[in-house]
């Protein structure tokens, strides 16, 4: 009985291990809009509404450079949507760097790209995600500014 026990056991840990490995190892990239994220409900409550974003090269207003700064958001993405996660992965980031944004004294962060594992995706209207089987991520780089009112 105990033999079969532990051949049991074994075998259990075994599964579990290799299933781990699999599950931990997934890399889902996403490319999604921006303006999906800017529309969802959640932005306006979290993200500070005296910054504005301007994406990649989109048209920014003149300023004082007050730095450029990097974020980097991981959410709980076990039992969700890749899609869902990777929303609330942005507006986290985004909620980052306009509070940083409102630190520096600034009014805008311009030149926003993503920076997944600092490698830069850049684009006016769409942003890039990753998602695993626990955590998804987004990571943008961009300046503050201040810019003339």
């Amino acid at each position: 009985m105990l033999r079969k026990f532990g051949f049991t056991a074994t075998l259990f840990a075994v599964l579990l291990g290799v299933s781990a490995t699999t599950a931990e190892a997934r890399d889902t990239r996403y490319e999604l809009k921006i303006a999906d994220v800017m529309a969802d409900p959640r932005y306006a409550q979290n993200v500070p509404a005296g910054v504005k974003f301007y994406f990649a090269s989109q048209a920014a207003p003149a300023g004082q450079d007050l730095g450029e700064f990097v974020t980097n958001r991981k959410t709980n993405s076990f039992g969700k949507q890749d899609e869902e996660a990777c929303t609330w992965a942005m507006i986290s980031a985004m909620k980052e760097l306009g509070e940083r944004a409102l630190a520096e004294g600034g009014n805008a962060v311009v030149g926003i790209v993503s920076y997944y594992k600092k490698k830069v995706f850049s684009s006016d209207t769409t942003f890039e995600c990753h998602a695993g089987a626990f955590v998804a991520g987004v990571a943008l780089k961009g300046n503050v500014v201040k810019a003339a009112p």
